[in-house]
């Protein structure tokens, strides 16, 4: 039996290269793969592989200085949803603000999703803040007359938008897992927004919770070969197929241009 793993953690990391090694050689001898980011701000990953060998996996994180105590979120899934293993290290754990100086360990306060579910109830009008690219909020989004889904392609395109958000209004921010929004809320932070949440544990954690019963709508869109995510049976398919406009969220990679990009079609078309 195979699942995925997907975690996080900010926290220093004194020597990334190795880091890198070590996480390198831990998921080579478990039989695992995916991709896995290290930084001096901490370390972040998504591996698929054998259930023995990602408990495994997480008893050597456990033993380890730097990684104690790490949320693990399982899901559905296995090694060969990748197509090979990747160990880098990066400047930034998520890239955002190269230039700027900003406290990383200080992000604001996370909601569990439960708090998050009947914080929505109580305040329909907040302003909700996607943290992800334009392709992803395009299969599935939390439900809110002020949803804000920001028409970038990577992360760091975020500034521009949340430049334009009000600083002395609440804002709920979420993304996949949890790291985005929580390294966007400690920016926001440092750029004087007066209250900021984020969903602890992200759409992955919520999802779990409450799967399509609560204000989620569609499925999550995940960087390996399931592309989508559904949470149970009732996910709903709110994406639209580029050729037909029926609902989908079956992304397939256009090539044609000679720059891969992500394409939403749906099966009938892509078999025609």
């Amino acid at each position: 039996m195979e699942k995925i793993l997907l975690y996080y953690k900010f926290t220093p990391v004194a020597d990334p290269e190795m880091t890198r090694e070590w996480q390198r050689e831990l998921c080579l001898r478990h039989g695992l793969r995916g991709r896995i980011i290290v930084a001096g701000q901490g370390i972040n990953g998504t591996v698929g592989g054998p259930v023995d060998g990602l408990k495994a996996y997480i008893k050597a994180m456990n033993q380890s200085r730097d990684f104690k105590k790490i949320e693990y979120k399982w899901s559905a899934g296995g090694a060969e949803d990748f197509p090979r293993l990747s160990v880098k290290v990066r400047r930034e754990l998520v890239t955002l603000a190269p230039d700027e100086s900003f406290d990383v360990f200080a992000p604001t306060k996370a909601l569990s999703p439960e708090k998050w579910h009947a914080y929505l109830q109580a305040h329909p009008d907040v302003t909700l803040l996607d943290a992800r690219n334009d392709y992803e909020s395009a299969i599935g989004v939390f439900r809110g007359p002020n949803l804000v889904t920001p028409p970038i392609q990577n992360f760091r395109e975020i500034k521009e938008v949340v430049d334009q958000l009000p600083r002395d209004k609440p804002i709920l921010t979420y993304c996949t897992g949890d790291i985005r929004c929580e390294y966007l809320s400690a920016y926001m932070r440092h750029k004087g927004f007066a209250e900021v949440y984020h969903l602890n544990g992200g759409i992955v954690k919520y999802g779990e919770r409450y799967g399509d019963g609560g204000y989620w709508d569609g499925k999550c869109f995940v960087f390996d070969k399931r592309m989508a995510l559904a949470f149970s049976p009732d996910a709903k398919d709110i994406g639209t197929c580029s050729l037909c406009g029926q609902p989908t969220s079956r992304y397939v990679n256009d090539d044609q241009a000679g720059d891969s990009r992500l394409v939403l079609v749906c099966g009938r078309c892509a078999e025609q």
